[in-house]
């Protein structure tokens, strides 16, 4: 292997890596001259999550996934949960043993594997270094689509099994309770509040809609709510634990996945989203399109997004709130095992299943994008999980500050990234 092609690659590593680090920090200047606030950016997190991340899983894995590629994201499926599931085990004993803090759990097991891959991988496309596993025009989908295969399980366990991994910061007071949020009230005091906002005069959040067709929908909305409150407390307990288990899961990306994979697997579906017109694509130029632009927003405003929130967290931090006390013990560790234990651990594995077994087919993209993602800093949704929770301020600074340190530190991962392909490189020349 010659030298001069490790230059490169690191080269376009590197330069991958400082991309993603501007977009952070155009979101951190944004933010520091009261361009957005925390308010809206929260906003704008729920609106990427909600409508673009669903909306890019239906045109990508709409897209890629065929009853030919199917079987190429089982192993995903697989090694995204193992390695979670690892790295649970070891935060775990790491806070029990080592008297570490909660939410040293959820960071180790819990990376970024959406808005920092999907833009990386952007990157590294534009400095020409996946040339070198694919002649492929369509690498980047690919990649994209493999990647956010293993976003809608790291998103779903975030939810699902996190406020469980952040017990011990709120004293085991997670409110788990699905309708504990509204009492037998609410429906009239919502109501009311309807009432002032009516005959307070328009305003800025003013609905257009006429208001025969606001109140139908709000009433229609509290009236299922009611519906399934009485259903689900109708249940016996049992049930009611099924019920709540089964929740987390029920979430728009696994939505826009599901959409994604049955688009994907029906001949006639995947002929009219993604055929030419001439092909019989009747639904490619007015449907499949805005599905796609939209979709793409997702990869640079959450990562602008990342950079609000992390400005939001130093300027709470400069004006003196509580600023939760972040163990160097705990950074150190969790760094390292994000960007060096990681990476010493998938590289070595997926080269080894992909040079001595079937198992990973004859994919080098594959095995390239299944190395990369358990390696990258904590996920922001920690940020999120922190909230749902209730922590207290200064567990929610604590892991604000931890978030900040994690990507300054990101650029260190355009090292996994040469290893990772150098390593399918090698597999695909044997």
């Amino acid at each position: 292997m010659a030298s001069s092609d490790i230059l490169v690659s690191f080269m376009g590593a590197i330069q991958a890596a400082i991309s993603v680090l501007i977009t952070i920090w155009i979101g951190v200047l944004a933010a520091q001259f009261d361009l957005i606030d925390d308010g809206a950016a929260k906003r704008l997190s729920s609106l990427c999550v909600t409508i673009f991340l669903p909306l890019l899983l239906v045109a990508n894995l709409g897209k890629q996934l065929d009853s030919d590629t199917a079987m190429h994201y089982l192993p995903i499926v697989v090694w995204s949960l193992i390695f979670v599931v690892l790295s649970i085990v070891i935060g775990k004993l790491s806070v029990r043993i080592f008297k570490l803090p909660a939410w040293t759990t959820p960071a180790l097991a819990f990376n970024n594997s959406t808005s920092l891959p999907l833009l990386l991988i952007q990157a590294l496309d534009a400095a020409g270094v996946l040339k070198n596993l694919t002649s492929d025009p369509d690498v980047v989908e690919k990649v994209r689509s493999y990647f956010l295969v293993c976003a809608v399980i790291s998103n779903t366990l975030t939810f699902g099994y996190g406020p469980v991994l952040l017990e011990q910061d709120d004293g085991g007071q997670t409110d788990s309770d699905p309708e504990s949020g509204r009492d037998s009230g609410g429906e009239e005091e919502d109501e009311e509040e309807d009432h002032r906002r009516d005959s307070s005069g328009p305003s800025e959040t003013t609905s257009l809609l006429p208001k025969k067709a606001v109140r139908f929908v709000k009433t229609t909305t509290r009236h299922i709510e009611s519906t399934q409150n009485k259903t689900y407390n109708a249940l016996p307990g049992p049930l009611q634990k099924a019920v709540s288990w089964i929740a987390p899961f029920l979430n728009p990306p696994a939505l826009g996945a599901s959409t994604g994979v049955l688009i994907g697997l029906v001949p006639a579906l995947h002929r009219m989203f993604f055929n030419d017109s001439q092909e019989g694509g009747y639904f490619k130029a007015w449907l499949t399109t805005p599905i796609k632009n939209t979709g793409e927003l997702f990869v640079t405003l959450q990562v602008i997004i990342v950079g609000v929130k992390l400005s939001l967290s130093l300027r709470k931090m400069k004006e003196g709130e509580e600023g939760g006390r972040v163990p160097w013990p705990s950074i150190v560790f969790i760094l390292a095992w994000r960007f060096l234990v990681m990476p010493a651990l998938s590289i070595p594995l997926i080269w080894v299943l992909a040079k001595k077994t079937g198992l990973l087919f004859d994919d080098p993209v594959l095995w390239f994008t299944m190395m990369m993602m358990p390696i990258g800093p904590p996920a922001m949704r920690l940020v999120a999980l922190a909230d749902v929770n209730n922590l207290p301020q200064q567990a929610e600074m604590a892991t604000a500050k931890l978030l900040t340190i994690s990507y300054v530190a990101t650029p260190v991962i355009a090292f996994s990234v040469v290893g990772a392909l150098r390593a399918a490189q090698n597999v695909a020349d044997a």
